[in-house]
């Protein structure tokens, strides 16, 4: 039979237990928070990352360069070497083989290519609604701020700022696929 001492230990032992399991509890909170503050807001996962383009937070940036020169005048004069260097940023997210999507669908043969047409990708939907085909004026206006060009799109990307490095970076992707 079972006498009050050994009650006392098996309810002493079960209390002992449910405090060790209450302490771990508390420190693996402490360790893993979910709260806002660490990739979380309102229990809804943010954004990871942020690929740096220099460019501080806050306001809107100029995409426009006042008295700037033609895009086509620039574009004619690019250098697919210098958009080898620029298309490293692009590297994070996407891809120059075809078929082979990423975070963003693959540039293969971008330069030409109907909007939102690469299989295998979903799209938001927000490109078709300001454009048909990627045309190396298209490019250039999405490149320079893309949120701004087609508003609702899922490239979380600032743009490029210089009309050179887009024009260089276009020029490059014309030559993969186009």
């Amino acid at each position: 039979m079972i006498d009050t001492m050994t009650g006392t230990k098996i309810v002493g032992g079960f209390c002992g237990s449910l405090l060790v399991f209450l302490l771990i509890n508390w420190a693996s909170e402490g360790l893993y928070h979910r709260g806002s503050g660490h990739g979380y807001e309102e229990g809804h996962a943010v954004q990871g990352y942020v690929i740096d383009t220099g460019e501080e937070e806050g306001g809107k940036t100029e995409v426009a360069e006042e008295a700037g020169p033609d895009f086509a005048e620039v574009y004619a004069s690019a250098d697919p070497a210098k958009g080898e260097a620029v298309f490293r940023a692009c590297k994070a997210c996407h891809k120059l083989e075809p078929g082979a999507n990423a975070t963003g669908p693959t540039l293969y043969g971008v330069v030409g290519r109907a909007v939102d047409s690469v299989e295998g990708y979903a799209y938001s939907g927000a490109l078709r609604k300001v454009a048909d085909v990627w045309t190396p004026e298209n490019l250039d206006k999405f490149l320079a701020d893309p949120k701004g060009f087609a508003p609702g799109t899922k490239m979380n990307f600032k743009g490029i700022k210089k009309i050179e490095d887009r024009a260089n970076l276009i020029a490059y992707l014309a030559q993969h696929g186009g």
